[in-house]
């Protein structure tokens, strides 16, 4: 059965997109970034999209960092039925030249983007970002009705989805690259720089994957 607005504190509710709804919003947009501190590989940021109506979510829903890597796997899906959504990457090479806060405003612009070709208005949509900081609306090409909220990710459901989005999805390249580069412990490290990484640098150096001007 999907959790209503009413959940207990420590999980995510509605308050926020019902808030935003009664006060003529038709749209919100929750968005959260992973990767943001890793020495290897993308930056990712989820955005999840919750209409007008909407007055329940997937039982389980949490904030990612709060979930297993079992239990994302499982309820991905769920937040995929649920809504609309998107992820945008930026590359190491990105987040070496322009910078992270760029690359995390980069990252949402191109979710967003997703989202906008796939018949989302979110142009008149409440877009809720984690944190104190809104890295989105300088690499805008328009205006968008962004606000910031610190522990949005745990709080809103919405923004709790956008995190699962991202990390399931950005998990998965890291799989992936671990394939190619299995000297660095990516599979279970995610690119974070964990002792058998650095190891593994020390070893063999650094690849495309890695974040150069990050690592001494």
């Amino acid at each position: 059965m999907p959790s209503s607005a009413a959940s207990p504190s420590k999980d995510p509710t509605l308050e926020v997109e019902l808030a935003a709804f009664a006060a003529g919003a038709e749209l919100v947009i929750g968005l959260d970034e992973v990767g943001r501190g890793a020495i290897a590989g993308p930056v990712a940021v989820g955005a999840h999209a919750v209409p007008l109506g909407v007055e329940a979510f997937p039982e389980g829903l949490r904030d990612s960092k709060l979930l297993s890597e079992k239990k994302r796997e499982a309820i991905a899906p769920l937040v995929s039925e649920w809504g609309p959504g998107a992820v945008g990457f930026a590359t190491a090479d990105e987040i070496d030249e322009h910078g992270i806060t760029a690359m995390l405003g980069e990252s949402a612009r191109r979710a967003l983007l997703e989202l906008h070709t796939a018949g989302v208005s979110v142009d008149r949509a409440l877009i809720v970002l984690d944190g104190s900081h809104d890295w989105l609306s300088p690499v805008l090409r328009a205006p968008l009705n962004v606000v910031t909220r610190v522990g949005a990710d745990r709080a809103c459901a919405s923004v709790a989805a956008a995190s699962v989005r991202a990390k399931v999805a950005r998990d998965a390249v890291m799989r992936a690259a671990h394939e190619d580069h299995p000297h660095y412990g990516w599979a279970s490290n995610k690119g974070y720089g964990a002792a058998a990484h650095y190891a593994g640098i020390a070893e063999h150096g650094l690849t495309g994957f890695h974040r150069k001007t990050w690592i001494k």
